[in-house]
Parts: structure tokens; sequence; C-alpha cells
């Protein structure tokens, strides 16, 4: 069997390019936005009311990344103080 090399878990599992991107983005931003929050020595509970994100604070902070779309992450980001900010490069062929 042939061994391959990926550049991160989401290409060896994901079925395309742009699924893993996707996956890839949501992955970043939810550990940046529980760092984030972490930073803040809040309770969950108060986070989740700072977010507007009663009730699936759990989620966020369990890295249930199939509960949130980019967009949700996005503005929860915004909401953590985080600026986002996207970058589109061509990719090696």
């Amino acid at each position: 069997m042939k061994r391959r090399r990926f550049a991160s878990v989401w290409d060896a599992i994901e079925p395309s390019r742009a699924t893993a991107a996707n996956m890839k983005a949501r992955a970043e931003m939810m550990i940046a936005i529980r760092e984030s929050v972490a930073a803040w020595g809040i309770t969950q509970a108060t986070a989740a009311k700072r977010l507007g994100l009663t009730p699936r604070m759990n989620d966020l902070l369990r890295g249930r990344i199939n509960k949130f779309s980019l967009d949700a992450l996005i503005n929860l980001a915004t909401r953590a103080g985080l600026s986002v900010r996207v970058e589109v490069v061509k990719t090696a062929a």
C-alpha cells in the first residue's frame, strides 16, 4: 500500500478540497473563539450570554464542529472581540 501525506487531517478525511478547506476554517475559528473565551476568566453561562450562544455554548467548547456553520462562527468570533480575515490564494497544481 502506498503512503500518502496530507497537509492536514481534513485533507485526509474529507471527500473534496472544498469541504476540507471549509472544515479547516471552521476548526481554526472554533479554536480561536475557545481560547478567547478561556482568557475572559468567566463562567460558561456568562460567556454564553456574552456571545449570545445559550444553549449551545457546550457544543462550542467541546469542539462539536458540525453544529456550527462558517457564518455562525464568524459572527461568534466577532462577538468574542476577534477580527476575522479571509485569505484566498492560488494553490499549487
